[in-house]
């Protein structure tokens, strides 16, 4: 029954966040800027647009790198 209820909370998420995105309706007049991480495995791979974003992206990602070792250390 739970996974039922994570589904449709998911398929709501998703909706909400489609109906957000049409009704926000910029026309093209914005400039969008981004970046991402990409893990394989322990190796992360991060990519973005702003330099002091991108070193803040890799600070987070590896405190919580440092954090999954520790807790896999730990089991």
């Amino acid at each position: 029954m739970p996974n039922i209820l994570l589904l449709a909370a998911g398929i709501f998420l998703l909706v909400l966040g489609l109906l957000m995105l049409i009704a926000s309706g910029t026309g093209g007049r914005g400039e969008v800027k981004g970046g991402g991480i990409i893990l394989i495995g322990p190796i992360p791979i991060i990519f973005g647009g702003s330099s002091l974003k991108l070193l803040l992206t890799f600070l987070i990602v590896i405190f919580i790198v440092i954090v999954a070792f520790l807790v896999f250390l730990s089991v």
